[in-house]
């Protein structure tokens, strides 16, 4: 391989002659050979629209030449649309606050739009890292405002998904209506429902989850770029500080609005947590729904068997005609995983110091990789399973009307007690409650299946 000699205040390293990074980036990749996992994309696209929208502010006020400004602009265009997104390499642990990872993307920034004006990679004249693509910047407000950008958008595709999944849910709620079937508290008989109200209550439950999700969401909103290094706004011209809030937000299609503080949009990055706590909280309801489903599917000989689930794959390699509930266990490990990464998070926001929080490298990949895998989950869970599920009339039906807790539709005519012993005896007798019921002359068949009917109707 070829190499180039780039040089940094610590020495000389050598970089592969054909690669957009340079000398700060080469540091990080020998520094921490850590996970091998790169930056979210969305990160790095969102790092990108700031470099661009600085230019864009700098050419208008005369500070870079007009084609000094287009190349920086073209270059950051590049990495949003992918095509030197391969060039952004630091591992996902890497320095602290993301110093690494900012100073991939100028290189790579500075190296393309010096190409773009016919000069050598590694020249980084007259586009340099720092006094060019990093003006007015430092690590410290572009990486949480980044976080905040690539948040914002990847978010938008889970509140979709979730709505879709809540409709699902809703749709099949009216197809199942009518179907009465036995309740279960403690996992044991109690009193009839529908099985529509029971996918009523779980759309209703994932709607709630999303509202709360968009509120949280609201303070992601104020980003504290141009506070520079500490809040202070340390060598921010004032055009850059009263303008670039307005540039971003035009760059990016999001209302942003600045930080009430930019000290504290710095030290503090409990946003974070609190959108993680909300996404861990609609995932632990999601895992609750997905376990219901697995409970009511259970069988088909020897469990519930009220539902059936679309078969997706065999279910078993020893086992021929076995059949499990594939979509519903891999949701399961999402879940879980977005627990996991709630827990880095809240970790990782509480370890901030005095002006900064140096672990936001890891809160962004973890809130954003826990928001992607869960939208995917959501949308292959919907599509997969919820929409092809059908109902065993019969099953439920034969479940319902052999509950030991049906005749608590008597306690207002017999009394608690009453109704208990008859209860006693059909379960020491082993015996049909309907029948015994019938044989004491208490309700027949029919007057008991009409007032459960009776009941549910609107």
């Amino acid at each position: 391989m070829n190499y180039r000699i780039e040089h940094d205040f610590l020495g000389e390293k050598a970089i592969p002659a054909n690669a957009y990074w340079g000398v700060h980036t080469q540091r990080a990749l020998e520094n921490f050979p850590i996970s091998g996992i790169k930056n979210h994309p969305d990160f790095i696209k969102a790092i990108a629209q700031i470099k661009a929208a600085v230019a864009k502010l700098c050419v208008n006020y005369n500070v870079f030449e007009e084609k000094l400004a287009k190349a920086i602009i073209k270059a950051s265009q590049e990495i949003f649309d992918g095509s030197l997104i391969n060039q952004i390499v630091v591992d996902v642990f890497q320095a602290g606050a993301g110093t690494s990872l900012n100073m991939n993307v100028n290189e790579v920034i500075a190296n393309r739009a010096n190409e773009l004006l016919g000069n050598s990679l590694g020249s980084y004249n007259p586009v340099h890292p720092n006094d060019a693509v990093n003006f007015a910047q430092s690590t410290n407000d572009v990486i949480p405002t980044a976080m905040r950008i690539s948040t914002i958008e990847l978010i938008k595709n889970l509140l979709k998904e979730g709505e879709l999944l809540a409709w699902s849910f809703n749709k099949k709620a009216k197809e199942f209506k009518n179907l009465i079937k036995s309740g279960r508290t403690h996992l044991t008989d109690a009193t009839p429902i529908r099985l529509g109200d029971e996918f009523l209550a779980y759309g209703i439950c994932i709607e709630k989850d999303l509202s709360t999700i968009k509120k949280v969401m609201t303070n992601l909103y104020y980003i504290g770029l141009s506070g520079s290094a500490t809040g202070s706004g340390v060598n921010v011209p004032d055009f850059y500080k009263e303008n670039i809030v307005d540039y971003l937000s035009k760059e990016t299609g999001l209302s942003l609005k600045k930080a009430k503080s930019l000290y504290e949009a710095m030290q503090n990055q409990a946003d974070f947590a609190h959108l993680m706590g909300a996404l861990n909280s609609f995932s632990l309801n999601l895992f609750r729904i997905t376990s219901d489903l697995r409970l009511l599917s259970s069988g088909p000989n020897t469990g519930l068997n009220e539902i059936k689930l679309p078969e997706v794959q065999a279910g078993s390699s020893i086992m021929p005609g076995k059949i499990n509930p594939s979509i519903l266990e891999m949701f399961g490990m999402v879940c879980f995983y977005v627990s996991g990464m709630n827990q880095t998070v809240s970790m990782a926001v509480s370890a901030g110091q005095l002006e900064l929080n140096v672990f936001m490298p890891i809160i962004a990949n973890s809130t954003l990789t826990a928001i992607e895998y869960l939208t995917n989950a959501i949308s292959v869970l919907r599509k997969k399973c919820i929409e092809g599920i059908e109902a065993n009339k019969e099953v439920m039906e034969k479940y319902a009307l052999t509950s030991l807790a049906l005749p608590t539709v008597l306690s207002p005519k017999l009394g608690y007690e009453k109704t208990a012993d008859l209860v006693k005896e059909a379960r020491r007798k082993n015996e049909d409650i309907i029948k015994l019921l019938e044989n004491k002359k208490v309700m027949t068949r029919k007057e008991l299946l009409s007032f459960i009917k009776n009941h549910f109707k609107e």
